[in-house]
């Protein structure tokens, strides 16, 4: 990831554009602290990444209960 300095990324916009373009990111820093980075922007949902997301979350899942709560009486004490 490269870093640059605000003064200079107001300055070479274009520039920065094109590497973001090409798929690096690029970290923007105020006086040393980083305050923005850019990064290349995805079109649209990726779908294959939140399939595997989805599946991550089911295989988690497997093995835990609710300890004998059922989920009816958590709604009703209001836990959604």
């Amino acid at each position: 990831m490269r870093e640059i300095g605000a003064f200079e990324a107001k300055n070479r916009l274009g520039t920065l554009l094109d590497w973001v373009e090409q798929g690096e990111e690029i970290l923007i820093t105020r006086r040393g602290k980083a305050v923005a980075r850019l990064v290349p922007a995805e079109p649209g949902i990726d779908r294959a990444k939140a399939r595997r997301a989805v599946q991550g979350i089911m295989e988690l899942r497997h093995g835990l209960t609710l300890g004998g709560l059922r989920i009816k009486d958590l709604i009703n004490e209001g836990r959604p």
